[in-house]
């Protein structure tokens, strides 16, 4: 696994524990379900689908970093759970984007030389 894929899952399980202790302090089991279920389950899988499990990853992650900013934005009490959400949303796009990035600044260089 490389090093983004390591980083990927980290930060997808990070974000379904921050997820489920969210929601689970309220005593809201559906919202820790349909939050916290999916980077959990891509953070499982990630090992047997590479690229195309980082690909949902980064996409999901854009509705998670929305979610996050609105919450952020317009719950208070909430805000510290919300912006962590939007920080590790941002690193899940990152990692998934790594690969990607590496091989095309990398063509980029060859082509220089």
């Amino acid at each position: 696994m490389s090093t983004a894929h390591r980083i990927l899952r980290l930060a997808l399980l990070a974000l379904a524990l921050l997820y489920a202790g969210w929601f689970a302090r309220g005593g809201e089991w559906v919202a820790v379900v349909v939050f916290a279920a999916p980077p959990l389950l891509l953070a499982l899988r990630l090992p047997h689908g590479g690229a195309r499990i980082a690909f949902w990853a980064g996409v999901l992650a854009l509705a998670w970093f929305s979610h996050g900013i609105m919450v952020a934005w317009t719950r208070a009490p909430e805000r510290a759970f919300a912006l962590g959400a939007v920080l590790l949303s941002l690193a899940i796009v990152l990692a998934a984007s790594l690969p990607g990035l590496r091989a095309r600044f990398a063509a980029g260089r060859r082509d220089k030389a």
